[in-house]
């Protein structure tokens, strides 16, 4: 089995503003983000591989040094906040 850090579904139903507000329907919470991690959230939602994501990111913002790990830290927090969670998919 292949373990997926997150499930695009659980994050669909995120509402995003470009101001950085992010509303989660389901329990009423709200957040908010910076614009790398509105960018990294977007690029969730569509259900982007972590690598699509630290490769888009170096596009967009001018690649800085530590975007693996700015991926991954968000990847840890959004687990955090049960805004998603890992899954378990065929290999």
């Amino acid at each position: 089995m292949k373990t997926t850090p997150y499930d695009p579904a659980d994050l669909r139903s995120l509402a995003l503003s470009d101001t950085g507000f992010i509303f989660d329907p389901r329990t009423g919470h709200s957040y908010t983000a910076n614009t790398t991690g509105l960018a990294v959230l977007a690029a969730l939602k569509q259900g982007l591989a972590p690598d699509a994501i630290v490769a888009r990111l170096r596009t967009e913002f001018d690649g800085g040094v530590a975007v693996e790990d700015d991926v991954e830290q968000f990847l840890e927090l959004i687990r955090e906040l049960g805004l998603s969670h890992a899954v378990e998919s065929a290999p």
